[in-house]
C-alpha cells in the first residue's frame, strides 16, 4: 500500500482560528513536578516504543493483543459455569439429590423417571445459554475482523485485522473509519494536525470533537516519512476515565507533554478529515472503552428468586411429613410388625427389621422423600421454560412492535426475564439515538421582537391532542384559550422535505422579508446564521448544492436555514468565508466575502460563540450566538430594544420543547479592534497554567455592549412517539432517568422536549467547580461542596408544602464521581428518589453502569436500562432488564441486551402490555402449580399414614407419571401463554393496571400462602370424602361389591383431575378454543387413558384391568362422588372471588365488568371517566404538563376576576 505520490493536504490551518479547543503544548515538558514525578510510578508505568511493536511481545513490556471478547463463556468454562448457573436454582439441587437417591434400592420409582426430567430441564436451559452466548461471539468476531492499515517497514503499509494489532504499531485511519485502539495522534490530512472525531459510541454526543497532534510530529504526514520514526510514550496505566490523560512523549531527545487533545479513543470515528496517522498505546481490554465495560451478568427474575424461597418452604414441609412418615414406620416396625405374621417378620433385611427400627426408619425417610417429591415438581420448571419460550415468540411476532421503515421486529433475546418486564420501577435511558434521532430541524425564530414560524413542534402537537382529549373527558371545569396560536393542522404528521429545515412562514420566505418593517435587523440575523460557525462546505457534484460538515447538528441546521432564506454559505478559505446572498428568487445570487479575523468558539463553560469578521465595505463586526442568559447580561443599553418580546418568545419556545439560542452583534471601531487583538494574540501565545484564564478575560473584553437581534428555536427531533411513550410510562407509575454523555444544556432541552421537564418545575443542578484533578485538597473541597449542595437540596424538597410542586435533579459527570462514593451515594439516591425527574449529564459509560447499580441496589426495585450504543452496554448489562435499540450506532447494545426493539416508543407496549401479561401469567401459573401439586401430593401422605406408613401408594404408577406430564400440563401451559385479564387495547387505555406488577399483587406471600392453603383444603376434601364414600365398610355398587385399593385410588384420582381442571377454568379470564380444548380435553384424556389402560393385558394394567368399564363406570356413586368432591373443592375459591369482585374489586375486575356489560360502548362518558382515573399521579409527561398549564391559567383567571358583591332584595 505504498503511496505513489504525496497526497495533497487540506490547507486550512485551524490553529489560526481555534482559541480554546486545541491548545498547543509547549515544546519542552511543562507539567507540574507532581505529575512528572508520578510517571513511571504506581498507576503511571506504561512505556510504549513507537513503531517497534516487537519490543512489546516479551516481559516487562508484554501487553495484551487487540482481541476483544464480550462473551460469558468460552470452550473451557462453558460446562462448569453453565452447570453452576443451573444449580443456583434450589429446586435443581433437590432434584439432583433425588436422582442420586433413585439409584438406591429404597427408591419407590425407577431411576430413569427421576434422572431424565432433570437432564431435560438442565440441558434445555444450557442450550439456551449457549445460543445467546454464540450470538455475542459472532458479534465479537465481526469487530475483531475489521481491517486497518498498519506500518510494516520501510514506509510500507498493509492491512491487518484489528485483533492482530500490537502496542507500538503505527496505523493509518481514513475518513469515516473507527479507531481500532487507543491512539496517539501524530498527524492528519490538515497541515497543522487537526482532526475531527465523533465520540457517539463513547459518550453519546453527536458534536464533533477537535483533536490536534503535537507540532513536532507534523512532518510525519505520509507513509514514507514514518520509515525511521522512533519515539517513546510514557503514560498512565489503563483506566476507565474518558476525559483525562496524563503522559509525555520522548522524541528526538526532547520531552513533550501529552493531554486528551492528542488522544484518539477506540470506537470513536474519524470525521471531516481524510486520514490520520497514530501510534497504538492501549489495546484490547486495556482500551478506555473496554475499561468502561462490565462482564456479562447472569440475570434472574424476582419471581424466580422468590420461587427458591417457596421451594425452601415446601422442602421444609416435605422433610416434616417425611420425618413423620419415617417415625411412624419405625414405630410400626418395632411394635407391630412382629405380630403381622403375613409379613414374615423373621425373614427380613435392614429395610424391614424389627430389631433395628431406627435403621429401617432412616431408609424409609429416603423412600418418603422421593415418594412425596410431588410437592416440589420438576415439571414446573419444564412448563415454565415452555411458557417463557411461547411468550418470547409472541413478543417477537407482535406486529405493533414491528418497524416497517427498517423491517426490524421486536426481539426477546432471552426468555428468562419475561415476567420481570411487568415489575419495572425505574427506567434509565440513554438520550442520543434512544430518545432522539440525531437530527435538528430549524422550526421557529424571533427577529426584532417578532416571532416567525407557524409550524408546531412535536411537543405542541402532542400537548394540543392531550388538552383536546382532557376537554372531552371533562377534566377542565372552565374553558381556557391557549396563549399561543396553534396551527390548525396539528393533527397531521408533517414530514419536512428538507433535512434540517422544518420552517413555515411566508413573511420571511422567498425574499418576502425585505417587505418587513425591520428588514435591516432580519438581514443581520440571516448573516449571523451564515457566518458564525466553524463548518466546512462540501459540494455535491450530482445536485450542485452544498452539504455541511459541522461540529454540531445545531450548526448544520442553522446553515441549512440560512441557505433556504437566501444566504448560502459556499466556501471557506484560511482567512475568509464566502456567502451567496439572494434577496429575491428572481435575482441572481451575489457572492460576498467576509474576512474572518478571530473566532472564539463555543464550549460548555462559555455557553456562547463569537466570530469577528470584516465585510466588503471594511466594517468590522462581532457576531455572537449563545445561551440567552449569557447574551442578555452582555447587552448594551441601546441593544435591549427587543429584549422583552424576545424573552417571551424564548419562554414559549422552551415550553414547546425547542432548543434556543440568542443572536447578537456589535460594530467595532478599527482602533478598538486592533488594541484588543494585540491583547488577544499575547494571551493566545502565552505559556503557562493561566493561559485559559487570560484568554477568557480577553474574550470578555470584546463580548460586551452587544445588540440583540433575535433568537433561534431548533427542534431536536425526538424519535417518533417518544413524548407519548414517556407520558404513558409516567401514567403507569414508572420513574424515568436520563443518563447521557451530552452537555447539560442539551440534556435539559431534551428533558423539555420529552416533558420530563416543564416550565415551573424547580431544577436542582449539582455540579463542581473545575479544579486540578491531581490535587487532593481540590478533590476534598469539591466533595464537601457537593455534600453541602445535596443537604440543602434535601432540605428544600422536604420543606416544600405545595402538593403540585415538582423537582428535577440535574447532575454532571464530575459531580457524579463524588456522589457515587460510599459515604455520599445513599443521600444522593434519597434526593433523586424525591425528585420527579433525574438527568445525569456528561457521564461516562462506567458511570452509567454505576448509577444503574446504585438505583437497583439502593431501591431494591426492578430497573430497566435502554440504549442504542456501545457506551450503553455497561448499564444495559447492569440493570435487571437491558433493552437495546437497533439504531444507527451499531449492534453492541442489542448484543448485550435482553430485549431488542427498533424504536423507543415500542417500550410502551413491551412493558404495559407484554410485561403486564407475562407477570400475571407466570405468577398465576406458579401459584396454581403449587396448589395442584399440594392437593395431589398430600393425598399420598394421608394414605401412607392410613396404611401404617408402609410406603404404599394409593395410585397406580402410571397415574402418578401422567399427572404432571399429560393430564394437567397443557391447561397450565395455556394459562401461562394465553391468559389475558384485559385486552392489549385496554392495557394501553388504563396504564395504572401496570402497577399490579411493581406492587407484586399476584405473587406476594399472602397470595402464595392462600393458594397453598387452598391446596391443603382440597387435599383434605379429596382424600377424606373419597375414603368415606368408598370405604370397605360399605358397598359402592348395587350388587354389593366393595371397593379395593385400585378402585379407591382410581376414583380419588378422577376427583383430583376434575377438581384441579375446574380450578384452572375458574382462574382464567380469557377463553379461546385452545383453553377449552386443553382444559376439557385433559379431563377427557383421563377417561380415554383409563379405557386404553384397562383394555391392555393384565400383565400391563395389573389391578386396573377393565377398571372403568366393569368396576367404576357402572357405579352411579362414582360419577356422583366425582361431581360432589369437585364442587366442594372449588367452593371456597368461588366464594372468595365472588366476594372480592362484589366488595373489594381490583382494577381489572371493574374493567372486565364494564366490558362484559358493554358499558364502554353504551356509556362513553363513563368509560372516559374511568380512563381518566386509571393513571398514576405523575409530575412528568404531557399529562402533568397540561395539568400544570391548566392550573396556571386558572390561577391567572381567578386573579383577573374582580370581587363582586351580590345584594339580595327580599
Amino acid at each position: 500500500m505504498a503511496r505513489t505520490g504525496r497526497r495533497k493536504r487540506d490547507r486550512l490551518r485551524w490553529s489560526k482560528l481555534y482559541t480554546f479547543s486545541c491548545l498547543r503544548p509547549s515544546a519542552q515538558f511543562d507539567q507540574s513536578d507532581t505529575v512528572n514525578a508520578s510517571l513511571g510510578g504506581p498507576g503511571f508505568s506504561r512505556v510504549v516504543h513507537c513503531n517497534q511493536p516487537r519490543l512489546h511481545r516479551q516481559k516487562p513490556l508484554k501487553y495484551p493483543t487487540n482481541y476483544v471478547s464480550t462473551t460469558k463463556y468460552n470452550i473451557l468454562t462453558f460446562l462448569p459455569k453453565a452447570i453452576f448457573e443451573q444449580f443456583r436454582r434450589v429446586a435443581n439441587i433437590y432434584f439432583l439429590l433425588a436422582a442420586i437417591l433413585s439409584l438406591t434400592p429404597v427408591a419407590p420409582f425407577s431411576a430413569v423417571s427421576m434422572i431424565a426430567p432433570l437432564a431435560f430441564v438442565v440441558g434445555l436451559s444450557m442450550a439456551k445459554e449457549a445460543l445467546e452466548d454464540w450470538r455475542r461471539f459472532i458479534q465479537d468476531m465481526k469487530m475483531n475482523s475489521r481491517k486497518v492499515a498498519v506500518h510494516k517497514s520501510e514506509g510500507l503499509f498493509g492491512y491487518k485485522h484489528w485483533q492482530k494489532l500490537r502496542v507500538g504499531d503505527v496505523v493509518k485511519v481514513e475518513k469515516d473509519q473507527f479507531f481500532p485502539a487507543d491512539l496517539l495522534l501524530l498527524s492528519s490530512s490538515y497541515e497543522d494536525g487537526i482532526c475531527y472525531v465523533e465520540t457517539m459510541n463513547l459518550d453519546g454526543e453527536t458534536n464533533l470533537k477537535v483533536k490536534r497532534s503535537l507540532e513536532v510530529t507534523l512532518p510525519l504526514d505520509e507513509d514514507e516519512a514514518l520509515k525511521d520514526f522512533r519515539g517513546i510514550i510514557r503514560c498512565e496505566d489503563p483506566n476507565p476515565n474518558l476525559y483525562t490523560f496524563v503522559g509525555n512523549f520522548e522524541y528526538e531527545r526532547q520531552v513533550y507533554a501529552l493531554d486528551p487533545n492528542q488522544i484518539l479513543l477506540r470506537d470513536s470515528k474519524l470525521r471531516n478529515t481524510q486520514y490520520i496517522y497514530g501510534v497504538v498505546f492501549f489495546t484490547g481490554h486495556e482500551t478506555k472503552v473496554m475499561q468502561n465495560s462490565t462482564d456479562s451478568p447472569s440475570k434472574r427474575s424476582r419471581i424466580e428468586k422468590k420461587m427458591d424461597k417457596i421451594i425452601y418452604v415446601l422442602f421444609s414441609v416435605l422433610m416434616l411429613i417425611s420425618l413423620i412418615s419415617s417415625i411412624g414406620f419405625a414405630v410400626n416396625t418395632k411394635y407391630y410388625m412382629p405380630n403381622w405374621w403375613f409379613l414374615e417378620p423373621k425373614n427380613t433385611n435392614n429395610l424391614y427389621n424389627p430389631d433395628k427400627p431406627a435403621l429401617s426408619g432412616l431408609f424409609h425417610l429416603i423412600t418418603a422423600l422421593i415418594l412425596y417429591g410431588y410437592l416440589i415438581p420438576i415439571s414446573l420448571y419444564v412448563s415454565i421454560e415452555v411458557v417463557k419460550v411461547l411468550q418470547a415468540m409472541f413478543i417477537n411476532q407482535d406486529l405493533h412492535m414491528y418497524d416497517e421503515e427498517t423491517g426490524i421486529p421486536a426481539q426477546a433475546r432471552t426468555s428468562n426475564l419475561n415476567e420481570e418486564l411487568g415489575q419495572v420501577h425505574t427506567i434509565l435511558s440513554d438520550k442520543t439515538g434512544t430518545l432522539t434521532c440525531n437530527q435538528m430541524d430549524f422550526l421557529k425564530c424571533s427577529i426584532a421582537g417578532v416571532s416567525y414560524g407557524v409550524g408546531s413542534s412535536e411537543v405542541e402537537i402532542a400537548a394540543a391532542k392531550h388538552m383536546a382529549s382532557d376537554s372531552d373527558l371533562g377534566t377542565s371545569e372552565i374553558e381556557i384559550e391557549p396563549t399561543t396560536p396553534m396551527t390548525p393542522a396539528f393533527e397531521r404528521v408533517r414530514k419536512s422535505t428538507i433535512k434540517g429545515f422544518n420552517f413555515e412562514d411566508d413573511r420571511v420566505m422567498n425574499g418576502n422579508w425585505t417587505q418587513e418593517p425591520n428588514s435591516g435587523t432580519i438581514l443581520m440575523f440571516f448573516r449571523i446564521l451564515a457566518l458564525c460557525h466553524t463548518a466546512i462546505p462540501e459540494l455535491n457534484e450530482e445536485t450542485g448544492g452544498f452539504t455541511y460538515e459541522a461540529e454540531s447538528p445545531d450548526e448544520g441546521a442553522f446553515l441549512v436555514a440560512a441557505r433556504e432564506f437566501g444566504f448560502e454559505f459556499c466556501k471557506r478559505t484560511q482567512s475568509s468565508v464566502f456567502v451567496r446572498e439572494r434577496y429575491s428568487p428572481s435575482d441572481d445570487p451575489v457572492e460576498r466575502e467576509f474576512k474572518v479575523l478571530n473566532l472564539l468558539e463555543f464550549n460548555s463553560k462559555r455557553k456562547r460563540m463569537s466570530v469577528i469578521v470584516r465585510d466588503e465595505s471594511g466594517q468590522t463586526l462581532l457576531l455572537c450566538k449563545g445561551a440567552d442568559s449569557i447574551i442578555f447580561e452582555r447587552l448594551s443599553k441601546n441593544g435591549r430594544t427587543y429584549e422583552v418580546e424576545t424573552t417571551r418568545h424564548l419562554s414559549e419556545y422552551g415550553e414547546a420543547g425547542l432548543r434556543t439560542l440568542a443572536l447578537s452583534y456589535r460594530v467595532l471601531e478599527e482602533s478598538e479592534y486592533l488594541a484588543w487583538n494585540g491583547e488577544f494574540v499575547k494571551a493566545k501565545t502565552s505559556i503557562g497554567a493561566d493561559r485559559d484564564a487570560q484568554l477568557e478575560r480577553v474574550a470578555e473584553l470584546m463580548e460586551k455592549e452587544l445588540i440583540l437581534v433575535g433568537a433561534t428555536a431548533v427542534e431536536d427531533k425526538l424519535q417518533r412517539g417518544v413524548p407519548q411513550c414517556v407520558d404513558k410510562l409516567a401514567q403507569a407509575g414508572l420513574k424515568i432517568w436520563v443518563l447521557t454523555g451530552d452537555k447539560m444544556e442539551t440534556a435539559i432541552n431534551i428533558g423539555y422536549a420529552c416533558s420530563l421537564l416543564r416550565q415551573g418545575m424547580k431544577q436542582i443542578c449539582l455540579s463542581t467547580a473545575p479544579s486540578d484533578p491531581t490535587q487532593q485538597d481540590a478533590k476534598k473541597e469539591a466533595k464537601e461542596n457537593l455534600s453541602l449542595q445535596i443537604s440543602n437540596a434535601l432540605q428544600m424538597v422536604k420543606l416544600e408544602r405545595d402538593p403540585h410542586a415538582a423537582f428535577a435533579l440535574i447532575i454532571d459527570g464530575k459531580a457524579l464521581t463524588h456522589a457515587l462514593h460510599d459515604d455520599m451515594k445513599s443521600r444522593f439516591l434519597e434526593l433523586a428518589i424525591d425528585c420527579a425527574s433525574v438527568i445525569c449529564c456528561r457521564v461516562s459509560p462506567k458511570q452509567k453502569a454505576l448509577v444503574t447499580r446504585l438505583v437497583k441496589e439502593g431501591t431494591g426495585k426492578t430497573t430497566l436500562a435502554i440504549g442504542d450504543g456501545a457506551n450503553d452496554v455497561g448499564m444495559i448489562q447492569e440493570a435487571d432488564i437491558g433493552v437495546g435499540i437497533s439504531g444507527v450506532e451499531g449492534m453492541q447494545a442489542v448484543m448485550a441486551s435482553d430485549f431488542a426493539i427498533s424504536q423507543f416508543r415500542y417500550l410502551e407496549r413491551l412493558l404495559v402490555v407484554h410485561g403486564h401479561w407475562c407477570y400475571k401469567r407466570i405468577a398465576q401459573m406458579i401459584c396454581y402449580f403449587f396448589y395442584k401439586n399440594i392437593a395431589f401430593g398430600l393425598t399420598i401422605f394421608y394414605f401412607e399414614a392410613y396404611t401404617g406408613f408402609s410406603g404404599q401408594s394409593v395410585y397406580d404408577d402410571w397415574y402418578m407419571l401422567l399427572f404432571n406430564v399429560v393430564l394437567t400440563s397443557l391447561p397450565v401451559i395455556s394459562l401461562g401463554a394465553f391468559e389475558q385479564d384485559v385486552s392489549s387495547e385496554v392495557c394501553l387505555q388504563f396504564p395504572a393496571l401496570y402497577q399490579q406488577g411493581p406492587k407484586n399483587l399476584f405473587f406476594d406471600w399472602y397470595r402464595i400462602l392462600g393458594w397453598m392453603g387452598n391446596g391443603l383444603y382440597s387435599s383434605l376434601v379429596l382424600y377424606f370424602l373419597s375414603i368415606s364414600i368408598f370405604s370397605s365398610k360399605s358397598a359402592f355398587r348395587t350388587d354389593g361389591q366393595t371397593a379395593d385399593m385400585a378402585g379407591v385410588g382410581t376414583a380419588m384420582f378422577t376427583c383430583i383431575i376434575w377438581a384441579v381442571n375446574i380450578q384452572i377454568a375458574l382462574t382464567m379470564s380469557h377463553f379461546t378454543w385452545i383453553q377449552h380444548l386443553f382444559v376439557w380435553g385433559s379431563i377427557a384424556s383421563w377417561y380415554l387413558f383409563l379405557l386404553a389402560y384397562g383394555a391392555a393385558s393384565p400383565l400391563i394394567s395389573g389391578n386396573a384391568f377393565k377398571i372403568l368399564v366393569e368396576a367404576l363406570g357402572p357405579a352411579a356413586i362414582y360419577w356422583i362422588s366425582t361431581l360432589l368432591i369437585a364442587v366442594v373443592c372449588n367452593l371456597p375459591y368461588l366464594v372468595h372471588i365472588s366476594y372480592q369482585r362484589a366488595c373489594n374489586p381490583l382494577d381489572h375486575h371493574v374493567i372486565q365488568e364494564i366490558k362484559y356489560y358493554k358499558k364502554d360502548l353504551e356509556d362513553r362518558d363513563m368509560w372516559k371517566r374511568e380512563r381518566s382515573k386509571a393513571r398514576q399521579k405523575t409530575k412528568v409527561g404531557f399529562t402533568a404538563r397540561v395539568e400544570a398549564k391548566i392550573r396556571h391559567l386558572k390561577g391567572r383567571l381567578h386573579k383577573k376576576l374582580p370581587s363582586i358583591t351580590i345584594q339580595t332584595v327580599s
